[in-house]
């Protein structure tokens, strides 16, 4: 017989009832089990609070998405009051509901006019999952049906559910779940372990022009979209050189493939623009967007069109087959209006471009700009990554940077900071309401713990 959860109860019961019961994210679960997880008992501003009491700065902001921070009772009264006034409804049988049509008047103020329509999802692994069928039937619509393909990057994220992982490039994501027909990759823009003696501007014109040659030889006919992340988040925050974006949208153009942009990870200021792909200067054709969106307090996702594809879909499209039983949930979309008004509101957004964004690059630039294990600072707004380096001259990486980053992250948390290491790169993104003593103390925790996995190395 199950036993209900009880408050107070012990870490080690906390953890002996997690074991028997959960399989978690990207973790060897029997190692996990073992170990036992941290239990985080509570949140408030950037801080967390686990059941041993110990008290941690989110230097992640959970998974890139409370950009609001822990505790606003902004949020939680939006959701009470929609639960009280209207708990759940859908969008199927011909209705709608305020709080999903007040969300979407906020977001397309918020957007550039090129876009026009939104599919609500849960998550941005379903968003990416509507995107192959959205993108798919705009070609059918216009009269082009054999345009199914879609492109995507090495080491990009779209998700982990299968279609959505297959739009991503990790493989060994691929090995476990396998792949799913007509998508293809190119290279990632990853010019620190890649770009050999190219200089930076050559190597991000050289990646762009794979995409070309990709789609000459799958045959443009037959191409129907390229995704990619602005940034990379989840494959190392890895920023691409200048030359890349530009290049990459004159090629969709030129061939008519439809450019979509995950912006899960960069929506909603975390760059100091509202969306990613502003600060990187393309304007995609569709939008994945989630995370940021409702701050994390509750799921919700999306995936925005462009006026070109929306107008097609609606005026020639006939019946869409697609739906969600909780796509734009009245209590998410309360709370995503609520959080949006928010960053519009108290000027957060503005914040991030114009103080706390600067600020953060800055410090990062002088604690690590000169530090022996450290390669290269990459970043913008409020979020950074870390470049681990044997050798800075050579841009030569550690054969072990894996165990050296996650010995980081180890010590990270030892200190009190949370920090995510990915590949032989520490990354952090804080919330965005993170104020200058904040992001101080963010630096400086995990200075120490680089100088700490520095001396494990032989850095110092």
């Amino acid at each position: 017989m199950n036993v209900p959860a009880q408050l107070n109860r012990l870490t080690e019961d906390y953890q002996k009832s997690d074991a028997a019961h959960h399989i978690h994210a990207f973790v060897d679960q029997k190692a996990l089990n073992a170990e036992g997880p941290r239990v985080m008992m509570r949140g408030e501003g950037l801080y967390l609070w686990d059941s041993e009491g110990k008290r941690y700065l989110d230097g992640m902001s959970g998974l890139w998405c409370t950009q609001l921070g822990y505790g606003r009772r902004d949020l939680t009264a939006a959701a009470a009051s929609q639960m009280d006034q209207l708990a759940y409804y859908n969008m199927f049988f011909h209705t709608t509901h305020p709080a999903v049509i007040e969300l979407s008047e906020l977001l397309f103020s918020l957007l550039p006019d090129h876009y026009s329509h939104v599919i609500y999802t849960n998550s941005g692994s379903e968003a990416n999952e509507v995107l192959i069928r959205t993108v798919r039937r705009y070609w059918q619509v216009v009269g082009q049906p054999q345009k199914k393909i879609m492109i995507g990057r090495w080491n990009g994220y779209h998700g982990s559910t299968l279609a959505a992982s297959a739009l991503g490039g990790m493989k060994f994501m691929h090995e476990m779940g396998g792949l799913i027909p007509d998508v293809a990759h190119i290279d990632e823009p990853y010019w620190y372990a890649h770009g050999g003696e190219l200089t930076p501007a050559e190597f991000g014109r050289r990646c762009a022009l794979q995409l070309e040659e990709k789609i000459l030889e799958l045959g443009a006919e037959n191409v129907a979209g390229f995704i990619a992340e602005p940034f990379q988040g989840a494959g190392g925050m890895i920023f691409p050189p200048e030359s890349y974006w530009p290049e990459i949208q004159r090629i969709c153009r030129q061939y008519d493939v439809l450019l979509c942009a995950d912006e899960v990870i960069g929506g909603f200021g975390r760059t100091g623009e509202w969306f990613a792909h502003q600060h990187f200067g393309f304007e995609p054709d569709t939008l994945s967007i989630a995370k940021g969106l409702t701050s994390g307090y509750l799921p919700m996702g999306g995936l925005v069109l462009s006026k070109r594809m929306a107008d097609a879909l609606v005026e020639h499209g006939g019946v869409f087959a697609h739906g969600l039983t909780y796509s734009g949930h009245p209590v998410a979309a309360a709370v995503a209006l609520a959080n949006l008004k928010a960053l519009r509101d108290e000027g957060i957004v503005r914040q991030v471009k114009d103080d706390t964004g600067p600020y953060l690059q800055k410090i990062l630039q002088e604690v690590f700009g000169h530090h022996p294990m450290i390669g290269e600072i990459q970043g913008t707004g409020l979020l950074a990554a870390l470049q681990f380096a044997e050798d800075k001259t050579t841009r030569k990486r550690f054969e072990n940077e894996n165990d050296l980053a996650w010995q980081c992250r180890t010590f990270g948390f030892e200190e009190g900071v949370i920090i995510r290491s990915t590949l032989g790169r520490m990354i952090m993104a804080p919330a965005l309401v993170a104020t200058r003593a904040e992001l101080d103390e963010l630096v400086e925790k995990t200075r120490i713990a680089v100088d700490r996995t520095a001396r494990i190395a032989g850095k110092r």
